[in-house]
């Protein structure tokens, strides 16, 4: 058997959520006194590139020998690694972020292995740093700010020595060094955490968010003057707005994040490389996902959602004509996806106020129906009748705007 001999324990996330009573998803594992060679020779394949990884041959666990790491440079991978078989689980368990991520157990007998006080920062609700090395990393950051979201709603906090130390990071600009990958996967992951807005409540109150998201830094303070959520500002009102999107899609929540970009900043609070875009969002949108290097999907659905909101808030409003040329803006009549995916991120929008969590957002079915009514056209017809070209298409638009009308009767 693969593992038999072998001294291996159950760490991180596994041990903390089950100490917590939730769901255990992922179980990684720390091997103590063995070599890379002898993983191989029981049939455990290497995966590791910057430390010695191993999948077990069949339940395809990760198994990772345990090492020790030495700050060695600037940055996210400025470190040397030693894996020898010397290392202890201590010393493993010491390079670790934090204390509720630094415990270990032996399955076989029970054993809770925490030589840091990961058991009693879970119990008194703490996200706290297992030792100074944390300021060697700079994506513990953004880390730190991902397990807010996570566990905010179960009362936890960072702790204020804690909270310095990422201070410090941000103030030696360390950040500057984190690939923009990087930093795009920890906004992805926090998007669709319990409580997403306070994974940036966490970056702001270290100074982080003015450095990675400042587009996002620049709403607050700024009073909306919109009609849709006059008594708050922008930036309590968009990180309301994040929370409704945590149970949508990751591209859907992503939209929401950037809805208000460039919306109700006065000029004094636009940053100087965006003056000029203070009425629209959209450049401010494609600025921020080329930067973070965000998958071209939701960089489309996002500027559709920035450009376009308003119009879903305001469709009994609208013009049959004018919702079809929504309609073609979403690019709707090929991707039909995207009218559902526009709906919910507006929902989240117009619901991001104290108190209007829950409340009712008519809107959506509204364009919904419209929308099936205009799918429903029958084009063969009019193929058949010889049109084509530019004639065929003013006469598709023609009855997809007279179905919209038709269907305005139901509203």
């Amino acid at each position: 058997m693969p593992l038999s001999g072998l001294k291996y324990y159950l760490v991180g996330g596994a041990v903390r959520d089950r100490l917590l009573d939730i769901a255990v998803k992922d179980r990684d594992y720390v091997v103590v006194g063995s070599t890379p060679k002898e993983m191989e020779q029981r049939g455990f394949m290497p995966v590791g590139d910057d430390f010695p990884v191993f999948l077990h041959p069949k339940t395809k666990q990760e198994y990772a020998l345990a090492r020790t790491e030495r700050k060695s440079g600037r940055g996210y991978h400025g470190f040397t690694v030693d894996a020898s078989p010397k290392v202890t689980l201590e010393e493993d368990l010491q390079r670790r972020d934090l204390t509720i991520n630094a415990m270990a157990m032996d399955e076989n007998s029970g054993e809770l292995i925490d030589p840091w006080g990961g058991e009693q920062d879970l119990n008194n609700r703490t996200l706290r740093h297992v030792s100074q090395a944390f300021a060697e990393d700079p994506l513990r950051v953004l880390r730190v700010a991902r397990f807010m979201a996570r566990f905010a709603h179960l009362g936890f906090t960072v702790h204020p020595e804690t909270i310095v130390l990422m201070q410090a990071l941000v103030d030696d600009n360390e950040l500057s060094e984190l690939p923009a990958e990087r930093i795009w996967q920890e906004i992805k992951k926090s998007l669709n955490e319990e409580t997403p807005s306070a994974f940036f409540w966490t970056l702001r109150e270290c100074g982080a968010l003015q450095q990675l998201l400042p587009e996002i830094e620049a709403y607050f303070g700024v009073p909306q003057t919109r009609q849709w959520h006059p008594e708050i500002d922008t930036g309590v009102h968009a990180l309301l707005a994040i929370d409704n999107a945590k149970n949508l899609s990751n591209e859907v929540a992503y939209a929401v994040m950037v809805h208000d970009l460039g919306k109700g900043i006065t000029p004094e609070h636009v940053l100087p490389s965006h003056r000029g875009h203070e009425a629209s969002g959209v450049p401010l949108v494609r600025d921020v996902s080329r930067r973070l290097k965000v998958p071209k999907s939701y960089q489309q659905l996002a500027m559709l959602v920035c450009r376009l909101h308003l119009k879903c808030h305001t469709i009994e409003q609208l013009r049959a004509k004018t919702v079809d040329k929504l309609f073609q803006d979403l690019d709707a009549y090929r991707r039909p996806e995207r009218v559902e995916q526009f709906v919910q991120a507006c929902k989240a929008d117009a619901t991001g106020r104290w108190g209007d969590e829950f409340q009712d957002y008519p809107q959506a079915d509204i364009v919904r129906r419209y929308f099936k009514a205009a799918q429903s056209v029958d084009i063969k017809p009019l193929i058949e009748a010889g049109y084509e070209g530019e004639k065929l298409g003013h006469q598709i638009r023609q009855k997809r705007i007279r179905a919209i009308e038709l269907s305005t009767t139901n509203d």
